[in-house]
Order: C-alpha cells, then structure tokens, then sequence
C-alpha cells in the first residue's frame, strides 16, 4: 500500500527556523504558561481561604470583634393612646395609659480604652486577639423641653430607670464590670443591651429621682476581650473616645477620624471627639419618635458580622503589617513578567548567538519559573514571606542557571541568565515594597526591555529563509 506523501516543512538553511517563526513558538509557550500560572493563583486564593477559617477558629470562644456603646439612661413613662372601635353599630373613641419607654442619651460622655494585643497561634495560621480595659465617665442631666417629645414629667418612672451598655459579643466580658453612680455602686444583670449591639450588653436598676433637680454622673468600667477590631458607636452630646496600645500598625475607620493621633514603634494612641449634631441624633428618643440610627447605614443589620464600619461608628483595627497571602498574590502577577524577560533572553541566544533553543526547553523553563510562586507561597506559611523570598528565588536562579549551561552549551551564558534572574527578582522584591510605585518601576523596565531588544535586532531580518529546499517532516 503507497504511503501518503510526506509534509514539506519549509525550513532555514541548516534546518533552523526562520526569527520570526520561534519568536511565534516563545510567545506561543508563554501563554500556554497562563494556565499553569492562573492555577496558582487558585492556590493562594485557597490558602488564604483556610488561613481566615483558622483564624477565625482559633479566635473562637476568646471574643469576636467587638462595639461598645453606651452607657444609656432608659426611664420608663406612662403615655396616652388613643384607638377607636366599634359598639353598638356606633365608632367609640378611648384613650387608655400605657408604658413606654424614653432614652435619655448623656450630655457628655468620657471613654478611655487600653488595647492590649496579643497574637494566637495554631500549626502554621496566627491571629491577633486583644483584651481591652475600659474606663469612662457619663453625665446624664434631664432636659427642660421634654414636653416637646410628648413626654409628662410627672408621669415618668425615675425609680425604675435602667441604665445600658452596650458589648456586641458579650461572651468576651471578664471579670465583674463595675458601675457607679454618683459614687453608689450598682448591681449589673446580663442582657438588656443597645440596638446598635444587636441587643448584647448589660445593664442596672437605678433609681434617678436625683435627675428631676440637678444632673447626673456614672462612672464605669469593664474588660472585654477581642479580635481584630474594636468599634465605637457613639450617642451623645459630645463623645470624647482615647484608644491606646502597644500595636504598632493600626488602622482608623469608620464614619470619623480620630482628631489627634500618634503612631511609633511602641504602639499608638488616638483621640476622637464627636458631638451629636454629626451625628445627627438628639439626646431624647421615645418609643414614638425615636432618634435616627445611623450607625450601619448600607451595612449588615446589628447582630450579624459587620465587616465594614457604618457611617457613624469609630473604629480602631488591629493590622497585621505583613500579610502574605497579599504579598504571593502581588507576586504572582508579575509572573508574565519573569517569564517575557526570561524567553527574550533565550531568543536573543537563538536567533543572535547561533545557539538553537528547543521549544521544549522553553517550556522546561517556563515552568520552572512558574514553580517559584508556588516554593514562595509554601515557604512563606512556614519561615515568612522575606526569608521563604530568598530560598525560592536562589532555588529557582540555581535550577535555571544549571539547566542553561547545558541547554547554550556555555557556562558564560548561563551566567547571563542567572544575571538576569537574580535582577528581576531583586526589582520584584523592591515593586512588593514599594506598592504605590510598582506601576511606574514595572512600566519602566518593559520601556527599557523594548529598547534593549528593538536595538539589538535593528538590522535582523525576522522572516528572512535561505536554501527554502522541502524537507520531510
């Protein structure tokens, strides 16, 4: 049987490809690489994934991230409602008395808190954790036009007054809070607490007949455990709020700002002062005109896990400076950027020096420095990001340089590689630290790579053939 006729296959003189054909066949494995490289990506993706649920496990049963609120001072009236019904084929009109409840918000309110931070950890995931110790001053007094809110004076209960606190994870509480007022000491319940808590917190019986002639002046303290934030909602006439620790790398969030701050390498401290016309809240609500909640406005309703601040809360977050899951994933894509420099130095081997190289070794290659971000991240969970940086990258530069000298057939030029390499992971270590100026560097280095190679190839004939004779493939 006759066999089919062999594929001529147009090849340059000494079977080689034209320039042209294997900068086709470099560009062409390059981008076969993106599969490998997206994958990755994948893997850092659920690296991270299973760090923040062992984060989260670990943090378990120490305390959530926590809002204060409070202290707010509940007093219990008796109000009119009216309802009409029907009798005897006629509408009958009564007015009955029931109670309500009003929310008196302190004039003035006084909050120190101490962050003492503390980091957890189980196998290779660690998390921060803090134990806060508060400290706080609230001066209630009763305003002269409660008649404007529907509210008789006479008929409120001042000696079933209850004064609230707000904690949103109430299980982080430790040790007894203590709570006085005008020096007398109040028994604490569980329970009862703000709104803007979901309801967690606790509270005390008082009686605040005083409040009816002069003011009135509660001191409080408590201790509460955390992780990774603490929040303020903040109600009153004017709110002054110190966050202090030893955490050197905290962040400020939130609806406001903190008016004076200091941050250095013992910790930080942090000072706001917020008044209720930002925050558009009165001092007085009722259960009939209550005053605006605006404290997770767009957000999560209070009581489920609120990740991003609302409008009107303070918040403090303790960051971790370095976090390397971030830090593989800026890496990785740069990956194109290692493997373009890479094979254009090979090419420039090729079709200048006379060295042919295969499109299996560029593949070989490409994975290789694929390999890299996959070393960087398994090293990075155990001896950090800096020190896993260094052995993935001299493994990778020692692997590649070796496997050049065979491939050029020349020790000078795999020095040129590992030149190279050791280059471009240098600039890739400084663009990870300099995040507000790796799109200037990156940019720069391919303007001068495109330079470099538009130079160097002036004169070379990119599609030039000679002795085009049919070869069988």
């Amino acid at each position: 049987m006759a066999l089919p006729p062999a594929t001529p296959v147009f090849r340059s003189k000494g079977g080689e490809r034209s320039p042209g054909a294997k900068l086709g066949l470099a560009v062409l494995v390059g981008l076969l690489l993106a599969v490998p490289l997206a994958t990755v990506w994948a893997l850092v993706y659920d690296r991270q994934s299973q760090s923040e649920t062992a984060r989260a496990s670990i943090a378990e049963g120490w305390g959530g991230p926590q809002t204060i609120a409070g202290p707010l001072l509940v007093i219990p009236y008796l109000g009119q409602t009216t309802e009409t019904v029907e009798e005897g084929g006629k509408q009958v009109t009564r007015t009955k008395s029931v109670w309500r409840e009003l929310t008196l918000a302190p004039e003035t309110v006084k909050i120190d808190t101490a962050m003492k931070p503390d980091k957890r950890q189980r196998s290779i995931y660690e998390a921060v954790v803090y134990q806060a110790a508060v400290k706080g001053q609230a001066r209630f007094a009763m305003p002269a036009d409660l008649g404007r809110f529907g509210v008789d004076g006479g008929a409120m209960a001042l000696d079933r007054a209850e004064l609230r606190f707000g904690v949103s994870d109430a299980r982080g509480l430790v040790g007894s809070p203590r709570v006085t007022v005008d020096a007398r000491p109040l028994v604490l319940q569980p329970g009862n607490g703000l709104p803007t808590t979901g309801g967690a917190g606790f509270y005390a019986w008082l009686d605040a007949s005083e409040l009816r002639g002069k003011a009135m002046t509660a001191d409080f303290a408590f201790d509460f455990r955390g992780n990774g934030w603490l929040t303020l909602s903040p109600r009153a006439g004017d709110t002054v709020w110190t966050a202090t620790s030893s955490w050197p790398s905290p962040s400020f969030q939130g609806g406001f700002l903190p008016a004076e701050r200091r941050i250095d390498a013992k910790g930080f401290s942090a000072t706001y002062r917020i008044g209720n016309l930002a925050l558009g809240q009165s001092l007085i609500a009722t259960e009939d005109a209550k005053a605006v909640d605006r404290t997770n406005e767009g957000g999560p309703a209070r009581g489920e896990l609120n990740i991003d601040p609302g409008k009107y809360d303070a918040r403090v977050t303790l960051v971790q400076p370095v976090d390397l899951y971030d830090q593989v994933n800026r890496a990785t894509k740069y990956g194109f950027l290692f493997i373009g420099f890479t094979f254009l130095a090979f090419l420039m081997f090729d079709v200048i020096g006379g060295v042919r190289v295969s499109t299996v070794e560029y593949l070989l290659v490409g994975v290789a420095l694929v390999l890299f971000f996959v070393l960087l991240l398994a090293f990075s969970e155990v001896i950090g990001f800096t020190f896993a940086y260094l052995v993935a990258s001299a493994g990778i530069i020692g692997l590649i340089t070796a496997y050049s000298a065979a491939v050029l057939k020349s020790w000078r030029r795999a020095g040129y590689i590992a030149g190279l390499l050791t280059a471009l992971y240098a600039v890739l270590y400084i663009l990870l630290s300099l995040e507000a100026y790796s799109l200037l560097i990156g940019s720069l280095m391919l303007f001068a790579a495109l330079a470099a190679v538009m130079y160097v190839t002036r004169h070379l004939d990119w599609g030039a053939r000679s002795d085009k004779e049919p070869e069988t493939a």
